[in-house]
């Protein structure tokens, strides 16, 4: 009895022994397995961290390439800014919300994927914007063009314009300078008489210098149908034997330019179209007169109109 319960004891604590090393090695495979599970979600976690931080740093970079291309054609384009205005606004709205998501910490994945969206319409709309800004460049060239155009045009129209003016101007010089040759009067059948005036009152002709009181000239006026009635107004230039002017100083401006000097001035009244004629006495001051010819220029509106010449002797007719 006591042989078989002593060596039923080392069997019952084999058994025990058996099942507590099963139980412990049961344990340590479930913690080492446990702890592989911890690591492999460890692992997957960080790889998703890795994974997202991944992508919006690619999203990150998608949207400064596009902010950056937006920022280049909107630089360089200032003038279109008003013509785009629409476009900028939508844009603008565009990436501030892209921004907004890319900004925060712990945005999620579908966050992340609504930013990528975005940004592809943002590029959409960049490459709109693009092709807008090249639209109104043509736009804004043909107009250029069309203004070089119209501004040439309008160069030759004024220099047109001042040509015709000009042209105007020396027709309306022409004329009126027509004109004025067309109403200057001509003189015609002049004569100079030296006149002896007698104690009686009586005047004579006479051809002897120391005989001659006055010289008188005539002549007519001649018919002229442009010159309008009216006075006209005749100077008479006078050159003594000596060739010198006799003048007082008096000085009229011809046509050439030039002043003249004249004897006398007569205010004649003249009808359009009639002969009118003129008769003028010219009494020397120092009441001599020379031995020699004396000439009469006439002149009107600027122009000599007749000329005229008279001899003075030593002695008239018979010795005289």
């Amino acid at each position: 009895m006591s042989t078989e319960n002593g060596s039923q004891q080392p069997d019952s604590r084999k058994l025990w022994y058996g099942i507590l090393i099963a139980l412990l090695l049961g344990t340590w495979c479930y913690i080492i397995y446990d702890k592989s599970k911890t690591k492999e979600t460890i692992v997957q976690k960080d790889t998703q961290i890795l994974t997202v931080s991944t992508e919006k740093d690619s999203i990150q970079l998608a949207f400064n390439n596009a902010s950056l291309k937006l920022d280049s054609l909107q630089t360089s384009n200032t003038k279109f800014q008003g013509a785009l205005a629409s476009q900028n606004n939508e844009i603008s709205t565009l990436k501030q919300n892209i921004r907004s998501i890319l900004t925060k910490k712990n945005a999620s994945a579908e966050e992340l994927k609504q930013a990528k969206e975005m940004i592809a319409e943002l590029n959409g709309k960049v490459d709109d914007y693009s092709a807008q800004i090249e639209k109104l460049k043509g736009e804004n060239k043909v107009l250029s063009t069309a203004n070089a155009q119209l501004s040439t045009q309008k160069d030759s129209l004024t220099t047109a314009t001042q040509n015709l003016q000009q042209n105007l101007t020396t027709t309306e010089a022409a004329k009126k300078n027509v004109e004025d040759l067309a109403s200057t009067l001509h003189a015609s059948n002049i004569a100079i008489l030296a006149i002896e005036k007698k104690s009686s009152g009586k005047e004579i002709q006479t051809t002897a210098a120391k005989r001659a009181d006055l010289l008188r000239f005539t002549f007519d006026l001649d018919e002229n149908m442009v010159a309008p009635s009216g006075t006209k107004q005749i100077y008479i230039a006078v050159t003594g034997p000596d060739g010198k002017a006799i003048t007082d100083g008096s000085t009229f401006v011809s046509r050439e330019g030039d002043a003249k000097v004249y004897t006398s001035k007569v205010e004649v009244n003249y009808e359009q179209g009639k002969r009118t004629p003129v008769s003028v006495d010219w009494k020397n001051i120092s009441g001599k007169y020379q031995v020699g010819d004396y000439k009469i220029l006439i002149y009107h509106n600027g122009f000599k109109i007749g000329e005229g010449v008279k001899t003075l002797k030593k002695t008239g007719f018979l010795g005289l």
